[in-house]
């Protein structure tokens, strides 16, 4: 089993998912010999104290504020965690957009948490994944799912 198939089995919980696209990610970045290159860049899975100072070096932003800015808006983002949907590619203004242009993933942060009953809703059902993006439009979401809902993808 993948560091990838432990964690989104809920089998990592004290670890973190940092992905970033080749687009954002230097060619000779150390980043790529340290992580799992993927067809659009490169996934980090590492210790959540790790992970979050990679991503700070990174972007250059703090993972923490950085999820907190991403939550304010619901997109996609796949099981993968390298890959999403924002949900800004149709913003409704009949301006003749077309929803593919710019809008890429660039980073993505992510991390599960444990069941807690005493929360309740997704909480009480089981470990959730919490998985923060940045688009190439400039704009920020996230997506959480109960680990096991997301299997058949």
């Amino acid at each position: 089993m993948s560091n990838l198939d432990e964690f989104l089995a809920g089998e990592r919980l004290d670890d973190v998912v940092f992905y970033l696209s080749d687009a954002y990610l230097d060619d000779d970045s150390r980043l790529r010999e340290v992580g799992e290159e993927t067809a659009g860049g490169v996934r980090l899975i590492l210790d959540g104290e790790t992970g979050r100072s990679a991503f700070q070096a990174g972007t250059g932003m703090g993972a923490m504020e950085f999820a907190k800015t991403a939550m304010d808006a619901d997109g996609e983002i796949a099981r993968s965690l390298d890959d999403g949907a924002c949900p800004f590619a149709d913003d409704g203004d009949d301006a003749g957009d077309d929803p593919d242009d710019d809008h890429e993933i660039r980073f993505v942060f992510a991390f599960a948490e444990a069941q807690n009953e005493e929360v309740g809703g997704l909480y009480a059902e089981g470990d959730v994944v919490h998985a923060y993006a940045h688009c190439t439009c400039g704009e920020s979401y996230s997506h959480k799912w109960v680990i096991g809902d997301r299997d058949g993808e």
